[in-house]
């Protein structure tokens, strides 16, 4: 079975954050991991700092490219709120354009992908957070449409044969900080709650978004339950970082084998800290 190489928050396009990704794809082509056909790429939002640089795409696609032609086969992203407009400001035209540059395709939410006899199921965290009255800021909303679409394809026989099935978002489903949560994370409890009693297991649920790169295994019954952190380390604003409930600026882009115990994943250290 693959291993997972999952990262998050790129934000390329702030600073100079394209060149240290292109100095980290270098250190993973270069085998720093093992077999790049032995993993699957997981990147779980934020992959550009502002959407309306188009320029930031095209960098990205480009790493992912070398990635790609080093033999990194599999490489499933997820939008954050920075792939749909600033990061604290939102519009709906770059739903379309995010689809069309990592997807190629006008896919419906939740993203499937069964691969290695594991299914994963990639939301957009964004999806009810872009109408006029709630786009401001830094939260998150599945919305019910997709929720229900989750439910329901949980039960298929192609997720349920599956040996392992692993959940892939943005927003933090935990750990609900002021303006940065995720609104419905209580409903996508239910769902991943009633999946697991149903013995449709939950094997892991990946996200970023606070940089933190903390871990919450255990949490909904869920073994592996993983922040990346920041890859590029990107530090937040001065107002943020005065705020009690915000923790250090971490990456802990992880390595993720999930036919064992989670005592066996381990962080890669891509800048000696």
């Amino acid at each position: 079975m693959k291993k997972i190489l999952h990262m998050s928050d790129l934000h390329i396009g702030y600073k100079n954050f394209s060149e240290t990704f292109h100095e980290i794809v270098i250190k993973l082509i270069g085998g720093v991991i093992g077999n790049p056909s032995d993993f699957i790429v997981i990147i779980t939002g934020d992959l550009v700092e502002n959407a309306n640089n188009s320029e930031s795409y095209n960098q990205i696609k480009d790493e992912f490219n070398y990635l790609k032609d080093a033999g990194y086969e599999s490489i499933l992203v997820i939008p954050g709120n920075h792939d749909y407009g600033t990061g604290s400001f939102g519009d709906k035209k770059f739903v379309n354009l995010f689809k069309q540059n990592f997807f190629n395709e006008n896919r419906k939410y939740p993203i499937i992908n069964v691969i290695d006899n594991i299914a994963f199921i990639g939301l957009d965290s964004m999806a009810a957070e872009l109408h006029w009255y709630d786009r401001l800021w830094a939260e998150g909303e599945l919305g019910s449409e997709q929720l229900n679409r989750l439910n329901n394809r949980l039960r298929k026989d192609n997720i349920q044969s599956c040996k392992k099935r692993v959940i892939y978002l943005h927003h933090h489903p935990f750990d609900r900080k002021p303006l940065h949560q995720l609104k419905d994370s209580n409903k996508l409890c239910e769902i991943l709650e009633s999946a697991i009693n149903d013995s449709i297991s939950i094997d892991a649920i990946l996200y970023g978004h606070n940089h933190e790169g903390k871990s919450n295994n255990g949490y909904w019954g869920i073994q592996r339950c993983y922040d990346a952190g920041s890859i590029n380390l990107k530090p937040r604003s001065k107002l943020k970082n005065e705020l009690p409930w915000f923790d250090k600026v971490k990456n802990s882009t992880r390595v993720i084998d999930l036919e064992n115990t989670p005592d066996t994943d381990y962080k890669l250290n891509f800048h000696g800290n």
